[in-house]
C-alpha cells in the first residue's frame, strides 16, 4: 500500500516504506548514527544515509510527535526540518488561535498544519522544497489530514492566484546559508518585516512563529500591528515566541503559557498595564521564595505577577520573590527559606553545604565559579541563591522544598 501512495512522489525512495526496511529502523532507534552511516547499506537501492534519516528520525518524533511516531508508514525528512518543527504540543496551542481559511507560507514537515486543520476550514501548505513537500503530501495521506500542498515560493503563489486568507501563517527558517542559527527577524528568510505591506494585501491576519531567543521589545517595533503576543513554554523551557498580527492595530495582549504534564498555567497582560506596574516593597524577610516560571521571565511580567500575588522582590532586578504565606497556585518554582546569610567565603564554607542546586540572579559569578570555589556538588534536596538585595548586598538564601 505504501509503494503504491510513493510511486506518484519522484523525490521520494518507495523502497524506505518496504516492511522489511520498515521493521529494521524500528529495531535500530538507539544505534550509533555515524557508525551506521559508515557501513554498507543492508538493502538494494537505499543508501545508508536515507537509512540514517528515517532512524533519526523516527527517534526524534517518539516525544516530540507521537501521533507521526506512531503512524505506520511515515516518511521522514533531514534532521533540519524536523529541528524547526513544533512539537504536538506546541502545534496544538498555536492552532487555538485561528480560524477560517489559512495559508502556511513557510511549510515545513507540516506539523502544525495538521493541527491547524482541525480547527479551520480549510488550509494550504506551501514548501518551496519539492522534496519536503512530497513528503508531506505522503504524511498527511496517512495521518487523513485534508490540507492543499504546493510546492512553489508561497510569495509568488500569493502573487499570482491572488487569494485572501483569513490567516497567513509564517515560521521563517532560522539558518543561514552555513546552517547556522540565526534569530533576528531581518536576518530569517522570508525577512518578514520587510515584506508586511506584501502580505497585508492577502490577509487581515498574520501568526508569525519566532526564536525563544528574539527580543519581544525590538519585535514588537519591527512589528507594529501585533495584537498579541504568545509565550508558549513547555515544562519550564521556552519553546517559541508567537506574534498574531491585526491589519488594525490595537493594544498588546502578552499572555505567558507554561504547558507541563500535570497542569497549564497561563498569565496575561496588555502592554499599557506593565507600564503601570508598581512593586510596593523590596526585601528579604518571608518564609518562602518564589520564582517565576520561564514564560513569565521571557515576558518582563515579575513585577506584575509579584503586585498580583502580593509578594516582595528582593530586588528591582534580581526576579526572585518572597512571600509570607504559601501560594499553592503560583506561577513557577516554590520554595521554604530555611535561612539567609551574607555572601562571603567564611560563611558560605561555615554552612557546610557539600551538594545543593544552585540558582544566580543579579550576582557576578557563575553557577560553575560557585561550586568550583566552594566545592559544592551538583543536586541534593537544598537549593541555594547567590542575589544582590536592593541594598546591593550580596547574599545567599538557602532553601528546600516546601514539603520535603
Amino acid at each position: 500500500m505504501f509503494k503504491c501512495l510513493l510511486l506518484k512522489y519522484k523525490m521520494l525512495n518507495y523502497r524506505i516504506l518496504y516492511s522489511d526496511v520498515q521493521a529494521f529502523i524500528q529495531r535500530n532507534l538507539k544505534v550509533n548514527i555515524p557508525n551506521l552511516i559508515l557501513k554498507k547499506s543492508p538493502f538494494e537501492g537505499i543508501t545508508s544515509a536515507e537509512l540514517a534519516t528515517q532512524i533519526e528520525g523516527k527517534a526524534r518524533s517518539r516525544t516530540k510527535l507521537p501521533l507521526w511516531y506512531a503512524t505506520e508508514g511515515i516518511y521522514y525528512p533531514a534532521k533540519l526540518s524536523l529541528e524547526q518543527a513544533s512539537s504536538e504540543a506546541t502545534a496544538c496551542y498555536k492552532a487555538s488561535l485561528v480560524s477560517g481559511n489559512l495559508l502556511d507560507a513557510t511549510g515545513g514537515f507540516g506539523v502544525d498544519d495538521y493541527f491547524f486543520s482541525q480547527r479551520c476550514k480549510s488550509v494550504t501548505h506551501c514548501e518551496l522544497q519539492k522534496e519536503l513537500s512530497e513528503i508531506v503530501q505522503h504524511n498527511f495521506k496517512l495521518l487523513q489530514a485534508k490540507i492543499h500542498c504546493v510546492s512553489e515560493d508561497s510569495y509568488k503563489y500569493l502573487y499570482d492566484k491572488g487569494f485572501f486568507f483569513d490567516v497567513i501563517y509564517l515560521d521563517p527558517s532560522r539558518r543561514d546559508n552555513q546552517k547556522r542559527r540565526i534569530f533576528l527577524l531581518e536576518d530569517c528568510l522570508p525577512n518578514v518585516p520587510d515584506t508586511l505591506d506584501f502580505l497585508w494585501q492577502y490577509t487581515d491576519t498574520l501568526l508569525i512563529k519566532t526564536s525563544p531567543m528574539l527580543d519581544i521589545t525590538q519585535a514588537l517595533i519591527q512589528l507594529p500591528q501585533t495584537a498579541q503576543v504568545h509565550i508558549v513554554a513547555v515544562e519550564n523551557e521556552v519553546k517559541e515566541l508567537l506574534f498574531l498580527l491585526k491589519k488594525e492595530r490595537t493594544n498588546t495582549l502578552v499572555r505567558m503559557v507554561n504547558m507541563c504534564a500535570y497542569r497549564s498555567d497561563i498569565f496575561s497582560f496588555y502592554l499599557s498595564q506593565k507600564q503601570k506596574a508598581v512593586v510596593g516593597f523590596y526585601g528579604t524577610e518571608g518564609k518562602y521564595l518564589y520564582e517565576p516560571n520561564a514564560s513569565i521571565l521571557k515576558g518582563g511580567a515579575t513585577d506584575l505577577l509579584a503586585q498580583e500575588y502580593g509578594l516582595m522582590k528582593v530586588a528591582p532586578d534580581s526576579h526572585l520573590l518572597i512571600g509570607e504565606n504559601y501560594l499553592l497556585d503560583f506561577q513557577g518554582r516554590i520554595f521554604r527559606i530555611k535561612e539567609k546569610i551574607p555572601f562571603s567565603k567564611t560563611m558560605v564554607r561555615q554552612s557546610a553545604i557539600s551538594q545543593a542546586n544552585i540558582t544566580i540572579r543579579n550576582f557576578p559569578l557563575s553557577v560553575e565559579q560557585i561550586r568550583k570555589q566552594f566545592h559544592i556538588k551538583e543536586g541534593g534536596n537544598l537549593y541555594l541563591f547567590f542575589t544582590t538585595t536592593s541594598e546591593a548586598e550580596r547574599i545567599v538564601i538557602i532553601c528546600e522544598k516546601p514539603f520535603g
